[in-house]
């Protein structure tokens, strides 16, 4: 159950020799042997575990075949976390960034490893399955940590030239457009729907916030000895200031529930549908209480995380289409990005989050 890593998958090596050479240099305490592995799950920027000894860091470096430059900055990731460490006790801290392509062939940053459990759909461990109040602990530490983030005062903390947070939620809309029109491969008629009603209903901003913008439970780490108590949160690469309710309408797209159609559930983006887990309502109604914000365009920012999902997914998916990756994975995304488009059309039918 704790996140581990293991072999570094066959087209994602890295130059041991030159990366070891950096590292020795670079690094306080970094001579020596080092060993390198990977850790086996996400889609997006790459995640190794280095070992020196008794010592382990983490390096973050874009994916091989990257065609998307700006949603893979490493820079701008180690930036980030640089700062927010100080203020956001769940941010990793950040040890070295290094521009040049020439060690393992792309920008790359270091950063402290965190141990600990991420939770997935298939490694739930069993006191949460048999234990639902510990589970709704485990949903109001979710969102609860989520409105921290939101209510931080990101300006004080050197993050207010962060992003442009006026005209946020256009852009996004347009952004995304764009990227599902560079990276389509195949006809897909519910999420042309959706992408029609978005733009058709795009709501003003709201108070702008520092917002993750990927924010799930497998970006989560929990402590191993009480499951309901967060140690960090991964994956920094889209964080920008902009209208939070992006940020919680990209969380509840993952938040998948019993009841949901069966082609949603295959997805399974994580435990969320254990007894004793929040619905999609609720979570927002608790966000709510803990943020003092409300909206009433809740729909459209759901809606739009599902479909900001579903060109995710594809884009994924164009990389394994063009030769640029041959993970296994990648090979059924096409009915994952189908069946997200089929349920952003649904939701906005049925007009409810539940």
């Amino acid at each position: 159950m704790i996140d581990r890593a293991g072999p570094i998958r066959s087209g994602e090596e890295l130059d041991l020799r030159r990366l070891t050479d950096y590292l020795s240099a670079e690094l306080p305490g970094g001579r020596g042997e080092w060993q390198v592995e990977q850790f086996p799950r996400g889609y997006s920027n790459l995640t190794y575990l280095l070992r020196n000894g008794d010592q382990e860091f983490v390096l973050r470096r874009p994916p091989f075949g990257n065609a998307v430059q700006s949603a893979h900055d490493m820079g701008r990731e180690f930036r980030v976390l640089k700062k927010l460490c100080e203020v956001y006790p769940a941010a990793p801290r950040p040890l070295l960034y290094c521009a040049s392509h020439d060690v393992i062939g792309a920008e790359f940053y270091i950063m402290e490893r965190r141990s600990g459990v991420v939770l997935r759909s298939d490694n739930t461990p069993a006191e949460l399955k048999n234990d639902p109040a510990k589970v709704r602990t485990l949903c109001e530490s979710f969102i609860d940590n989520l409105a921290t983030l939101h209510t931080l005062d990101y300006r004080a903390a050197g993050l207010g030239d962060l992003g442009r947070p006026q005209g946020y939620v256009e852009r996004q809309v347009t952004g995304w457009m764009k990227r599902y029109q560079t990276a389509q491969t195949d006809t897909q008629p519910e999420l042309d729907q959706l992408e029609k009603w978005l733009a058709e209903h795009c709501p003003a901003d709201g108070q702008p916030a520092l917002i993750h913008n990927d924010y799930k439970y497998d970006n989560l780490i929990l402590d191993s000895r009480d499951l309901t108590r967060i140690v960090a949160v991964l994956d920094w690469e889209m964080a920008t200031v902009g209208d939070p309710f992006m940020d919680l309408g990209m969380s509840l797209a993952y938040w998948i529930e019993p009841d949901d159609s069966v082609s949603m559930r295959a997805l399974a983006f994580g435990p969320t549908m254990l007894r004793g887990s929040l619905t999609r309502q609720q979570l927002y109604e608790r966000y709510c209480q803990q943020t003092g914000r409300q909206t009433s365009q809740i729909m459209f920012y759901y809606s739009f995380g599902l479909y900001k999902l579903a060109v995710i997914v594809q884009q994924i998916y164009a990389r394994y289409v063009c030769g640029l990756t041959a993970d296994p994975r990648f090979a059924g995304m096409n009915d994952r990005v189908a069946a997200l488009g089929r349920a952003g059309s649904q939701a906005i039918a049925k007009g409810t989050l539940d």
